[in-house]
């Protein structure tokens, strides 16, 4: 049998947040679901009915709680930074490499490549380095084909 937990007490300040947050206004859901897992441990049901009815592992509700405790609610109804690096390519670079691949390949070669592509975006300085598989992320969400006659421009 595991150690009992000490109650859990919400202040009334706290309470009348979380209410309000999930009864009106637009919030994203997974900060609804952590108030309402706050609201029913402060009810005094314990984790593993909580997870059950809320549709989640009794190891959230218990974070959550826990995260509560230690540092408040706002962090344990938000959303903690997730992990990975910035994006390379806003938007004007993405149009540049879009706008490169649609011209005549280099001299000596037949057709760009998307190690050809992302050698030439560091040489023209869109971004300091750049593999070819984010090349190929890149020119994926546009009509680019590198074996097609037509590279994928709007020609009218």
């Amino acid at each position: 049998m595991g150690r009992p937990l000490t109650p859990f007490i919400l202040s009334s300040a706290d309470r009348l947040t979380i209410e309000s947050l999930t009864r009106k206004g637009r919030h994203a859901g997974r900060t609804v679901q952590r108030g309402r897992m706050l609201l029913r441990l402060a009810d005094g049901v314990s984790g593993y009915p909580v997870g059950a009815e809320l549709g989640c592992c009794v190891q959230t509700v218990y974070q959550v709680r826990r995260r509560y405790v230690e540092q408040g609610l706002a962090t344990a109804l938000g959303e903690a930074p997730r992990s990975g690096g910035p994006r390379r390519f806003d938007g004007a670079a993405r149009a540049a490499l879009t706008a490169l691949a649609c011209t005549p390949a280099p001299i000596g070669h037949s057709r760009w490549t998307l190690r050809l592509l992302a050698d030439k975006a560091v040489e023209s300085c869109l971004v300091d380095t750049i593999s070819h598989e984010t090349v190929s992320q890149v020119l994926k969400k546009t009509s680019y084909s590198p074996t097609a006659s037509n590279t994928g421009a709007w020609a009218k």
